[in-house]
């Protein structure tokens, strides 16, 4: 995903993407290890969205603390 599309989900929306993200890659580091993954690349892609809605949900944050 990129972060303009990231930005245009709500607080609600992005938790749950954050959950099913995080989800996914805990069972691509359990694939990984128990059989071959047809496309390594995953894990890095799936690592870097995580972090792309974790830096949005703390821009937000300090926003409305601010």
């Amino acid at each position: 995903m990129k972060a303009k599309d990231i930005r245009q989900l709500s607080d609600e929306e992005l938790a749950a993407e954050l959950e099913r993200l995080q989800r996914q890659f805990f069972d691509l580091r359990a694939q990984s290890v128990t059989e071959k993954l047809e496309d390594p690349s995953l894990l890095t892609k799936a690592k870097r969205d995580i972090a792309r809605i974790l830096t949005i949900m703390r821009q937000r944050q300090a926003q409305g603390a601010a």
